[in-house]
């Protein structure tokens, strides 16, 4: 009988039925982090979700893809039983190797993040940026966060999360758009509003140490202001709303761009 190697196991083969919806669920806490299992529940009504997730947390990553180390994919099992697939990779690599794997979905949904994603912390969150990677690849996308580190409430964030899919299934999204939606941490939270990306301010600290063999080591800490500006993701989920803003994949300052053109002529 012949022996399987098992560093090369047999492709992967689609689990989605062809006539459903098909959702691709993730997030930069972790497999088995509380809010992507929330987060699956919430969009099961919707259609056939799959999970597929970083084996731990992967926060402040931001759209980083693993070129140099080799990714490693595990079947798993959920809480309820439920098959999910993690890997040692990113955010952004669970997206894109889920597409390379299993085809691509109809919706991405990224979160549910424990501690909002407002303002600048876009850049920086492996949550958006999975949302992201999947835009790039021309599927719709969101990703969902909640505005707390303790005693998070993921089931307003779920209620949430399973309005903004069923929004984005009924009208679609323009070209290369996602959506970045982020949840008071309130039992219920007022009506969603279309929010502008706000701006934070970061008070970054440096702490140096030595470990036991007498090397130096650094810890980078801070914790973020906001400028709670009308309009604003910070202003929404500071005043108990739930923020809904779109987001581009086009980065260019047009205002700049008229500007800076004129050096050269």
């Amino acid at each position: 009988m012949e022996k399987r190697n098992r560093y090369n196991p047999q492709p992967f083969k689609p689990l989605f039925p062809i006539e459903t919806m098909k959702i691709l669920v993730t997030n930069d806490d972790g497999i088995y982090a509380d809010g992507i299992f929330f987060l699956k529940e919430a969009l099961e009504k919707l259609g056939e979700v799959i999970v597929f997730a970083p084996d731990k947390e992967r926060s402040a990553v931001g759209h980083a893809l693993t070129m140099h180390v080799p990714l490693r994919v595990s079947e798993v099992f959920l809480r309820d039983g439920s098959r999910a697939y993690m890997t040692n990779g990113t955010p952004s690599d669970c997206v894109l190797l889920a597409m390379l794997m299993l085809g691509k979905p109809d919706l991405v949904a990224s979160g549910i993040n424990r501690g909002a994603n407002l303002g600048d912390d876009i850049t920086y969150s492996g949550t958006v940026s999975a949302a992201m990677e999947a835009a790039i690849h021309g599927v719709k996308a969101f990703s969902i966060s909640v505005a707390a580190f303790e005693d998070v409430l993921y089931s307003a964030g779920a209620h949430v999360a399973s309005v903004i899919a069923q929004k984005i299934v009924e009208n679609g999204l323009p070209e290369h758009t996602f959506l970045n939606v982020n949840v008071p941490n309130i039992n219920s939270p007022k009506a969603c509003v279309i929010t502008k990306q706000g701006k934070r301010i970061y008070s970054d600290r440096l702490t140096e140490r030595t470990d036991p063999r007498g090397e130096r080591y650094f810890w980078i800490s801070g914790e973020p202001s906001a400028h709670a500006e009308e309009g604003t993701d910070i202003d929404a989920v500071a005043k108990g709303y739930v923020s809904v803003t779109p987001l581009h994949l086009d980065l260019t300052n047009m205002d700049a761009l008229k500007t800076i053109s004129k050096w050269f002529l």
